[in-house]
């Protein structure tokens, strides 16, 4: 049996291909390639020369069972895609999954990620965050998925190509509210681009700037008690209505457990709000750093 190794290759830069790289695609039986077009300048410039397969989102489900073959007859493979990691907002997922189902091993080369090189140069906080990739293009899809991630602490990582930039640059303004954000264009290349600003400074400077090359937009997450609020269901300041204090103790205590719970009205210290549960009605609250009366309660007040 053969191996399928996932392949990085230069967002932008050439000289950010890895030397593993290059003896990788060198030595393996064949390269499947997103564009094979594409593909095929990178490794006439590094001077390799090897079969090419084209991968992609529309022959993926026949493309997927042929190359498996091959894997499973012993030739070892390569995946790779026009800019960055296979398998990240591409095709190549479906075939490194395809591959799993069977028992074929995998391997990675690491290379550049434009998610990750933007969001290291963005300014903006990089303990948590959430890659979701392209938006929808239809705005009722759309504007659930923002919706979905609208409260959430998360730093928020976007691409978008240069012709849809205004139009999602005007639906996150809309969708997440005004809030800092990082433009990224054309990493590692000669016109390297990264804008430190807000989501309604760059609708006004996009309205007149036409938009160039391919974007990562880096956006700051919500306030803590903004994903209190959505958890909620209720605004700041606003209490939990009567008798769920009761339900908390009764869901945590179990059968005539008393559980541990505030008192109803009481509120929250002051930054308390780290981290929520909900489950249905039931509402419990995780506090690591509050003085220890509440670290066990429910959720009655913020």
């Amino acid at each position: 049996m053969g191996t399928l190794y996932i392949v990085g290759t230069p967002i932008g830069n050439l000289g950010d291909f890895s030397p593993r790289a290059i003896e990788i695609l060198k030595t393996v039986d064949f390269i499947a390639a997103e564009d094979t077009r594409v593909t095929l300048k990178l490794l006439n410039h590094f001077e390799i020369r090897n079969t090419l397969i084209s991968y992609h989102e529309h022959n993926a489900a026949a493309r997927g069972p042929e190359l498996l073959e091959r894997l499973l007859n012993g030739e070892n493979g390569a995946i790779v895609t026009d800019a960055g990691m296979p398998c990240i907002s591409d095709p190549g997922e479906g075939l490194v999954a395809l591959c799993h189902e069977n028992e074929v091993e995998i391997a990675t080369v690491p290379g550049p990620t434009a998610a990750m090189t933007a969001l290291a140069a963005s300014g903006l906080p990089t303990g948590k965050f959430l890659f979701e990739g392209f938006l929808p293009i239809k705005k009722g899809e759309r504007d659930a998925a923002l919706q979905a991630v609208s409260r959430l602490p998360h730093t928020l990582i976007f691409y978008e190509a240069p012709h849809r930039l205004r139009q999602t640059l005007a639906a996150l303004l809309e969708g997440l509210g005004d809030r800092p954000i990082t433009l990224c264009r054309e990493l590692t290349k000669l016109h390297e681009e990264m804008q430190r600003t807000t989501l309604a400074a760059a609708v006004a400077e996009y309205t007149e700037r036409e938009p160039r090359g391919e974007y990562v937009l880096i956006i700051a997450g919500a306030a803590v008690n903004d994903a209190t609020a959505q958890i909620a269901g209720t605004g700041r300041g606003a209490c939990a209505p009567p008798g769920w204090g009761r339900t908390i103790s009764e869901r945590r205590g179990q059968a005539g457990g008393q559980g541990n719970r505030l008192p109803q009205g009481r509120a929250l210290p002051p930054g308390a709000g780290k981290r929520l549960i909900a489950h249905g009605y039931l509402l419990s609250i995780i506090i690591p750093k509050a003085p220890a009366p509440f670290r066990s309660g429910g959720l009655l007040c913020f």
